[in-house]
């Protein structure tokens, strides 16, 4: 069953490690999607979430373990 994981990160920096990140430790083989996110209200890009979309095709990535590793870089796995 194909599934879509969003991790949410505090900056882009964060983002861009954690794309890097993934192939290694996960195998993903889809390259990630990195998209901004401006908080609600704010116009400065400071106050900007970076997520990284991560494609599953076959089901197989543990969402757990995707959190716990979003929490490394002070991110979050997005809930469903």
């Amino acid at each position: 069953m194909s599934e879509r994981h969003v991790l949410v990160l505090p900056d882009r920096d964060a983002a861009e490690e954690v794309v890097e990140e993934l192939a290694g430790r996960f195998g993903v083989a889809e390259e990630p999607q990195l998209v901004r996110d401006a908080l609600a209200g704010e116009d400065d890009a400071e106050d900007a979430q970076w997520l990284v979309v991560v494609e599953d095709p076959d089901g197989r990535l543990d969402p757990s373990a995707l959190d716990d590793f979003a929490a490394e870089y002070e991110g979050w796995l997005e809930a469903p």
